[in-house]
């Protein structure tokens, strides 16, 4: 870590990298749903085996649907203090891990830390972390990203690697190619070939003058409004987000440009959004099973949303730097954000370099 990456995430502890050989904690603490689609579960585990050279180790609770919020708690508390574990990795995401948080031992967690990875619903253990003081990973679930069909994307099997394994700078750069559209799991079909991509068309840059840098937080939008609204995981003292970088995504739920609006506009008004230095957009998912767009509905939707952040920036920040399709969030391919680590947006250069 350079000097001012470390000037930038003092406070903070960055959990030692496991290396190939080591043992790596695979956790559901949001659904278990290795149970009801082993498929892409058991693929993304031979891919920690057999590309990255870790070991996965699971608990209790990680292939179970129906796992009570204490027995998360307990499954994590048990991948974190076990000293053989040198990375924890969630399953993939859900929509209750904020009913975990309260039964985590966080005396536990700043004893042992690891690096953690997870997004989505685990938006909410990241934050959990990110208050502990504990650098995280955004990104990265075994039966999504791991467990894609054909094979990895190179773009996400490389950001992950150097995130599990290196320490240092990491340059972002835009997916040439990209996919929104998920094929069901329950059909063996979906395993025989990879994705079909559109082109990606590169990042679209607001108020591009400036170069800022920052220590990281954010995560999927709709959880992190949950968080708002329970004042869970947010800093009671808002100036611990001066400066920083924040970074926002949205999950197949497809939030309107509306709900993105009045999200942004709930932290505009608690003072929270004018904290920020500069903000990272996650490309926008803009497809899901229960509404499968077509290119123009894509489009529009993926728009909307771009306009609804501008004008909340515009109303509560208008002088923060966006950057809008970096692809963080629930699209394919997928990079590696730390979660309370250093991160460069250079405006002029059109620059994204985060820290590992």
């Amino acid at each position: 870590m350079t000097t001012a990456a470390a000037d930038l995430t003092k406070g903070f502890v960055t959990p030692p990298k496991p290396s190939p050989g080591d043992r790596i904690a695979i956790v559901s603490p949001s659904r278990g749903l290795p149970e009801l689609f082993p498929q892409p579960y058991e693929l993304g585990l031979e891919r920690l085996r057999t590309d990255f050279g870790l070991e996965p180790v699971e608990y209790p609770g990680t292939r179970k649907l129906a796992v009570s919020p204490q027995q998360r708690a307990d499954d994590l508390h048990a991948a974190f203090s076990d000293r053989s574990v040198k990375a924890v990795m969630a399953t993939i995401g859900g929509d209750d891990q904020i009913t975990v948080l309260p039964l985590l031992d966080r005396a536990l967690l700043r004893a042992n830390p690891k690096p953690f990875f997870g997004y989505s619903d685990n938006t909410n253990l990241l934050a959990y972390l990110w208050s502990t003081g504990i650098v995280g990973y955004h990104g990265a679930s075994v039966m999504l990203e791991l467990g894609r069909p054909g094979a990895m994307a190179p773009l996400t099997a490389e950001s992950l690697r150097a995130a599990l394994f290196t320490t240092g700078p990491y340059e972002l750069r835009p997916a040439a190619r990209f996919t929104d559209v998920n094929r069901p799991w329950q059909d063996p079909r979906t395993f025989e070939s990879e994705p079909e991509t559109e082109p990606g068309g590169g990042w679209t840059w607001h108020r591009p003058e400036r170069v800022v840098e920052g220590r990281s937080w954010g995560g999927e939008l709709v959880i992190l409004s949950w968080l708002l609204a329970a004042d869970r995981e947010i800093a009671p003292d808002l100036t611990a987000y001066d400066g920083c970088v924040l970074f926002l995504e949205t999950s197949e739920e497809l939030p309107s440009a509306t709900e993105v609006f009045r999200i942004l506009r709930t932290m505009g008004e608690r003072g929270l959004l004018a904290r920020f230095s500069a903000l990272l957009m996650g490309r926008a998912k803009a497809w899901s099973f229960e509404r499968p767009q077509d290119a123009a509905a894509k489009a529009r939707h993926a728009e909307e949303q771009r306009q609804a952040v501008l004008r909340a920036l515009a109303d509560y920040a208008p002088d923060m730097m966006a950057v809008f399709d970096v692809d963080l969030g629930h699209t394919d391919p997928q990079v590696v954000i730390p979660y309370g680590g250093a991160v460069r947006v250079d405006g002029p250069a059109r620059r994204i370099t985060v820290t590992y």
